[in-house]
C-alpha cells in the first residue's frame, strides 16, 4: 500500500497538482491540515482533494477559516490572509472544512496537524516536546505537520533521534515509535521552495520524502491579484 501524505497545502493549487503528479499511483491520499490560509485558491484546493477522496484532519488555519477563535493567535499577515479566505470560500468548502476532525487514526497511525498532545497548535520542534508526545501516543506512528519542515523523531531503545530528510530520503521505521512530518506542500519553510510531501508504505514500515518544483510565479501573481499580503507571496521564492 502506497499512501501520499500531504500537509500545509495552504490554498496553493499548482503545488498540490505538482505533488499529486509526482506521487503517481497511490492507494490513498492523507492530509494533515492547513488546507486553507495564505494562498489564493482555497475552493479549488478543497475541490481537488474531494475529487480524489483525500482524508485528513483540521489545522489551525482551517479552523480559523470557518470562524474559529484560532484567528486571535495569528500574526497580522496571517490574519489578513485568513480574513480574505473567510470571505472567498464557498459554502461547500466551509462545510468540508467543518467536517474535518482534529485527530484521526488510519492504518495504525495517528494523524494530527500540530501534535498528538495538542492537535491544532503545538509545534514539534524540539527533543523535549517530541519525547513528551511519543510517550503519550496510543498508536506507534504519529503523522503531523504545522511546522512546514520535513522531519522525523524516532524512538529507539529509549533514545529519541531526529532525522532531517532531503529529497528522496527513505526511513525504515522497523517497528519503532516515530513522529513524522512530510513538510509543506504549499509554503515550505526549510529553505527549499520546492513542494514537500511523503510516501508512507505501512506494510513495509517505511516513509520516503520527496520534493517537486511547481510554478511559483503563477501562485505569486494570483496572490497579488487577490490582494494577499506581499510577504506571504515573496517567501514562496525562498522557502522560508
Amino acid at each position: 500500500m502506497r499512501i501520499a501524505v500531504l500537509s500545509d497545502i495552504h490554498s496553493n493549487l499548482p503545488a498540490l497538482e505538482a505533488v499529486l503528479a509526482a506521487a503517481g499511483d497511490v492507494d490513498a491520499v492523507w492530509h494533515l491540515g492547513d488546507v486553507g490560509g495564505y494562498g489564493p485558491e482555497p475552493d479549488a484546493v478543497v475541490d481537488r482533494l474531494r475529487s480524489i477522496g483525500a482524508v485528513g484532519v483540521r489545522g489551525n488555519h482551517d479552523a480559523a477559516a470557518i470562524g474559529g477563535a484560532e484567528i486571535e493567535w495569528f500574526n497580522p499577515d496571517a490574519r489578513r490572509a485568513i480574513e480574505w479566505t473567510m470571505t472567498a470560500i464557498s459554502a461547500a468548502t466551509r462545510a468540508w472544512l467543518a467536517e474535518l476532525p482534529e485527530r484521526r487514526t488510519l492504518e495504525g497511525s495517528t494523524l494530527v496537524h500540530g501534535s498528538p498532545r495538542e492537535p491544532i497548535w503545538e509545534y514539534l520542534t524540539s527533543l523535549p516536546v517530541a519525547r513528551a508526545n511519543l510517550a503519550l501516543m496510543e498508536e506507534r506512528i504519529g503523522l503531523h505537520g504545522h511546522t512546514h519542515i520535513p522531519v522525523a523523531w524516532v524512538e529507539d531503545d529509549g533514545r529519541v533521534a531526529v532525522v532531517s530528510p532531503s529529497d528522496g530520503s527513505e526511513l525504515s521505521l522497523r517497528g519503532r515509535r516515530a513522529l513524522v512530518n512530510p513538510g509543506s506542500v504549499g509554503q515550505p519553510r526549510d529553505g527549499d521552495p520546492a513542494a514537500s510531501f511523503m510516501i508512507f508504505e505501512p506494510e513495509l514500515d517505511r516513509v520516503t520524502w520527496w520534493r517537486v518544483e511547481y510554478d511559483i510565479e503563477a501562485v505569486q501573481d494570483a496572490m497579488r491579484e487577490a490582494g494577499l499580503p506581499p510577504s506571504l507571496s515573496a517567501r514562496l521564492s525562498v522557502g522560508l
